[in-house]
């Protein structure tokens, strides 16, 4: 395997961060997986934030790095595998000031025990919040359409969170996972920037076959997912980790959360 570029870490001189907001803790977010969704993780955390001003935000910090190794390439075809640069990410946070970390990409989470074993922080998960969420808002709920990268269903790693619960698992056609694939990484794909348009349909009518074949509820699996689904397209409920993880991480650093749109 390649070696990891090096790089150096100083802590920021900019004062202490507790002394200007009090009792809340910083957030590290390890992004770049890819770069927008990363944003919109950012934004969901300010968008569940009850404030009446900046200072009622949580302080945060952003490390995105898109160079790390494809996640899918490293679970299907034994690519390089994006551990070493997650962890040198947490790294860098760490030495930024963050308390807290989360690391907004479903599939990453295949490796999300080697990284979380070489940190003391606190360490919030988006699967297991996006289940607690379920549980929490919809416990009738006792089958899941998963939307994801082949990488995640291959590695079972939304499986092996979900179903000890008692939920099942349902994954799209061999036909429609193809086009899923397509719709995020391809060309005019949600990775290249597209949103509207191709992506989208193809989204929405997987996440219609899921619902046909007995989805009560659908999960975004993926990060770039819901950058194209929204819970308006869909007649059954729509799980997003992303969402679920940045409440979580208010919560654990100590902001004030809006309560949950209807």
């Amino acid at each position: 395997m390649p070696s990891v570029p090096r790089i150096r870490h100083k802590p920021l001189a900019c004062g202490n961060w507790r002394d200007y907001h009090g009792r809340m803790k910083t957030l590290g977010i390890l992004g770049g997986m890819g770069p927008e969704a990363s944003v919109r993780f950012l934004e969901l955390v300010i968008r569940n934030t009850e404030a009446a001003g900046d200072r009622d935000h949580i302080p945060a910090v952003l490390y995105s790095r898109p160079q790390v190794p494809d996640r899918t390439a490293a679970i299907l075809y034994g690519g390089d595998s994006p551990a070493p640069w997650l962890i040198q990410g947490i790294t860098a946070l760490e030495a930024a000031g963050a308390d807290i970390l989360v690391m907004p990409c479903v599939t990453a989470h295949h490796f999300w025990p080697q990284v979380a074993a070489r940190t003391r922080r606190p360490f919030v998960n988006i699967l297991e919040e996006a289940l607690r969420e379920l549980r929490e808002i919809r416990p009738e709920v006792r089958t899941v359409g998963l939307l994801a990268t082949t990488g995640t269903l291959m590695s079972r790693v939304v499986h092996a969170v979900f179903e000890p619960a008692g939920l099942k698992i349902l994954t799209p056609s061999d036909k429609d996972q193809a086009l899923v694939m397509t719709a995020v990484f391809g060309k005019d794909g949600v990775k290249a920037g597209t949103i509207e348009g191709r992506p989208r349909d193809i989204i929405r009518a997987a996440a219609g076959r899921l619902i046909e074949a007995g989805a009560e509820a659908v999960m975004a699996g993926c990060t770039e997912i819901p950058l194209v689904l929204r819970d308006g397209d869909l007649s059954v409920p729509f799980v997003e980790p992303m969402r679920a993880g940045a409440r979580a991480c208010i919560r654990e650093a100590g902001g004030r959360l809006k309560p949950r749109s209807p």
